[in-house]
């Protein structure tokens, strides 16, 4: 077990984050003649270009974000850094005391504030202090900056007092004080008119100034809170459009000095930066709510709508499924109501199924607010891509409600049931879920007991399970079906797990637990059932022979989740104690085990086992982490009771850890276990060479035959001038390799000499080699048996067991005629043929052995 944490998974990279709190940052690429958008997540910002996406990590939290034509700043505390072509760190400036919340890139320089009252000018190449000026929070706190277009050297500072000041950062000196309008300044945008600028103010209320006449031109208030951010198109309408903290959008006539169109719920949450693209009708926001949004204007009356967009949950995702055979997407149902789609491929293919929303006919009353609109968020879902392009695929149960909902995956929308059971109780709620195999059925658990089965295609009720239509006398903890539709797994709050006929709805069996089930996880391949009890253990029943066959305890929390494999080896859990779990079913032994920052909600292995997914409290993102044993030999042993686990760094990991990780994992390579040439004397140990160097060494006449060559050679290349020597009374060349060669070769025994030489030689080469060894060929008859008793030692050690056969079978078709009149030689054979007669004896007991205990294992019940 690696000190890094886990031995099976490594993290890979996070899904689903695209923006927070911060406002977005955009630039303008001359040479690509293409704008980027920059925005923040946590410790990273992303840049995109609609199309693709970069991420770079920070030490810390990012509070604001500037960029230029070829720069991104990034401030995280107190600490500002510089970024250039989306990767590299340039520069870090460093000089403030408090947090920096305002940067402000004005040609070479960039200016930035931080809560403490200072503002300091930086040479951007350079990265040292131009200017430091400090002001007095409480009767001047910087709010907002700008650079008023041809005003040189000047920046035009807001505060949250409502004053404005006018400063020439070359000269240091306060140019012009604006009274201000009795409310606090919260942005500050430059128009398309010289000496006009835009004013945001706390109230709500938007001012356009002239700042050189010291004269407001108009005026107008929103009813939606304080200005979050502003924006002027500059393609030819006079619009300005403002944006709120309850997520509407409000776009302003600057020449009739009226509303034109807003947009309401354009964001979930607060409008953190909306910026309209230079001399094109397309406006870019984000918001707090995950989602970055570009707007275009071609709609009669100047509305717009929207062409593209990148979001992910707005809160916490809570279940996590992997969703069709592939294992290319991810199924997520968030706090916020939404069921989304994850691509682990690419982000365009990423697909929002929208939010649950009641049926159509309440949607005609008026007077419902949008939250009211709206069903609560998804508690569980199942999903099968079976009959998905026939009908609804995913059926979805809901918080404090007994109705459930049908999704349709390909067309992305809400699907035409909700399927309650007739007659339910009052106050009873759906809990569990489970379509089966073919696509056709849902059985869906309720609260009271209730397990009810319908039918996909027409929503109809087809009939429920148990006496006086109750399955369980408690809440229903979990629902499975197996492969064929034959036997239905229900278990509840009763401590029972029961066993029905799919078919005809009656008991079969019931099982007593020793605790309470929490969830119930099958693996419909392999027949195995997990279900995590109260009492943070985990027990696995075989459905066919309905018995417990394994139990796990380790857990010091609430299990959450668990998956399997896709082969049924490995059962994975995540547990409120924030640990991740994998143990081995056919050990029944815990093989790894890490800690993660924040304690996991669900998880979910691929189909193809390459990804493991997770979801984690307070957080936005689905996290990935790649098998480690699909890329290499992992070495799993069983883990004690008592082991401790390391935390493992969530992916998405800051530049510094990376480095760390790197280091860390060289200084690992150097104990890295090195396996013993011969494991034991019993056994046999094959060569590392590859099969070419030995499986042809019988067919090398007609590979020369069929690889004569059809023109004639061509001449070398002609030697170096100067060829390196030894230093020395006597001129003597340089060998190195050679002289490495030779010295290597003197510290191996008698019999690794002569092979060390053989292994090194190619086909053809190991063919002249053997010929020389007959008097004729210049060697003579002692050599001959000195070779046979090279590869009796050979078998006798049981190392390079395929080389020592290929070996003796070339030499034996070379020599064999002139072997068969010595008698010497006859007698050294006969020993090696009784050598190759017992080890080949012993292979075939092993090999029978194996055959036979394959066999058992494959037909015995366990």
């Amino acid at each position: 077990m690696p000190a890094g944490g886990s031995s099976l998974f490594s993290g890979f990279r996070v899904l689903g984050l695209y923006s927070n709190h911060v406002p977005h940052a955009l630039r303008y690429h001359l040479k690509h003649r293409e704008s980027y958008v920059v925005t923040a997540v946590g410790r990273s910002f992303h840049t995109f270009n609609v199309r693709t996406a970069a991420r770079n990590s920070l030490p810390d939290e990012i509070t604001c974000l500037a960029a230029d034509r070829m720069l991104v700043f990034a401030a995280t505390g107190r600490l500002i850094s510089t970024f250039a072509r989306n990767k590299e760190v340039v520069m870090h400036y460093n000089g403030h005391e408090q947090e920096v919340r305002l940067l402000l890139p004005l040609g070479d320089q960039l200016i930035s504030a931080d809560s403490g009252g200072d503002v300091i000018v930086w040479d951007v190449q350079s990265g040292e202090v131009y200017l430091r000026l400090h002001f007095d929070p409480s009767t001047f706190d910087v709010s907002a900056m700008m650079h008023p277009s041809t005003y040189l050297n000047k920046v035009l500072l807001g505060s949250s007092q409502g004053a404005l000041q006018l400063w020439n950062i070359k000269t240091s000196k306060l140019l012009f004080t604006f009274a201000g309008w009795s409310a606090g300044v919260t942005v500050l945008q430059q128009s398309p008119a010289v000496d006009v600028v835009g004013v945001g103010t706390a109230t709500g209320r938007i001012i356009i100034h002239n700042i050189r006449l010291d004269e407001t031109l108009m005026s107008f208030t929103q009813d939606w809170g304080p200005i979050t951010s502003l924006s002027f198109r500059t393609d030819g309408p006079p619009i300005v459009a403002s944006g709120s903290p309850q997520g509407h959008i409000a776009f302003w006539d600057l020449e009739r000095h009226q509303l034109v169109t807003q947009h309401r719920h354009a964001h979930r949450t607060s409008i953190a930066g909306a910026t309209f693209l230079q001399g094109e009708p397309i406006l870019v926001t984000n918001g707090a709510d995950n989602a970055i949004k570009v707007w275009i204007f071609d709609q009669e009356g100047g509305g717009a709508r929207l062409l593209r967009i990148r979001q992910g949950h707005s809160a916490p995702p809570t279940t996590i499924h992997h969703h069709g055979n592939d294992g290319k997407n991810i199924l997520s149902a968030g706090q916020d109501g939404t069921l989304q789609s994850f691509s682990t491929v690419h982000e365009r293919f990423n697909k929002n199924l929208g939010s649950v929303n009641k049926k159509k006919e309440k949607k005609k009353k008026k007077g419902l607010t949008y939250e009211e609109l709206r069903l609560p968020a998804i508690t569980a879902f199942s999903s099968s891509v079976t009959r998905q392009s026939d009908w609804d695929g995913i059926v979805a149960c809901h918080r404090d409600r007994i109705a459930t909902t049908t999704w349709n995956y390909q067309r992305c929308t809400m699907g035409a049931h909700h399927l309650q059971p007739p007659g339910s109780r009052r106050g009873a709620i759906a809990t569990a879920v489970d379509i089966t195999s073919c696509g056709n059925f849902v059985v869906i658990g309720s609260s009271c007991g209730r397990v009810d089965v319908y039918n996909l295609q027409s929503g109809l009720h087809r009939g429920c399970y148990g006496d006086d239509e109750k399955a369980h006398n408690g809440v229903v903890r979990g629902i499975a079906t197996d492969t064929l539709n034959q036997l239905t797994l229900t278990t509840g709050s009763d401590w029972l797990l029961k066993f029905w006929r799919f078919k005809s709805k009656k008991l079969e069996e019931e099982m007593k637990l020793n605790h309470a089930p929490a969830s119930m996880k099958l693996h419909r391949e392999s027949g195995m059932l997990a279900l995590a009890l109260d009492d943070f253990t985990l027990v696995v029943v075989d459905i066919e022979t309905r018995r417990v066959v394994r139990k796990f305890a380790g857990h010091h929390g609430n299990i959450n989740d668990m998956t399997f494999s896709p082969d049924g080896r490995w059962l994975v859990t995540v547990a409120m104690d924030c640990t991740i779990r994998a143990w081995d079913l056919p050990s029944g032994s815990l093989v790894d085990c890490f800690l993660v920052a924040t304690a996991p909600v669900s998880v979910s292995l691929s189909p193809t086992g390459d990804f493991l997914a997770t979801a984690h409290v307070d957080s936005l993102g689905l996290y990935l982490w790649t098998n480690k044993s699909l890329c290499g030999p992992v070495g799993l042993r069983p883990l004690p009771a008592d082991y401790q686990p390391v935390v493992e760094t969530l992916p998405g990991v800051t530049v510094e850890e990376t480095e760390q990780e790197v280091n860390s994992e060289e200084e690992e390579e150097e104990d890295v276990y090195q396996s013993a040439e011969q494991l034991g004397a019993e056994l046999v140990t094959l060569s590392l060479l590859p099969e070419s160097r030995w499986k042809s060494l019988l067919h090398l006449d007609e590979i020369k035959k069929r690889n004569k060559p059809v023109a004639a050679p061509a001449a070398p290349a002609a030697a170096p001038f100067f060829l390196p020597t030894v230093p020395g009374l006597t001129p003597r060349f340089a060998t190195q390799t050679q002289t490495e060669h030779e010295t290597q070769i003197n510290t191996l025994s008698a019999v690794d000499q002569p092979l060390r030489l053989l292994k090194d030689c190619g086909p053809a080469a190991l063919s002249v080699e053997l010929n020389s060894l007959a008097p004729e060929g210049g060697g003579a008859r002692e050599l001959l048996l000195v070779f046979i008793q090279m590869i009796d030692s050979m078998l006798a050690s049981g190392r390079d067991f395929d080389l020592a056969h290929a070996y003796l079978a070339l030499f034996l078709k070379l020599h064999l005629r002139s072997l068969s009149q010595d008698a010497t030689a006859m007698e050294a054979l006969n020993h090696l043929l009784s050598r190759l007669e017992k080890g080949w004896a012993e292979l075939q007991a092993s090999f029978d052995q194996s055959l036979c205990l394959l066999s058992y294992a494959k037909s015995a019940l366990l």
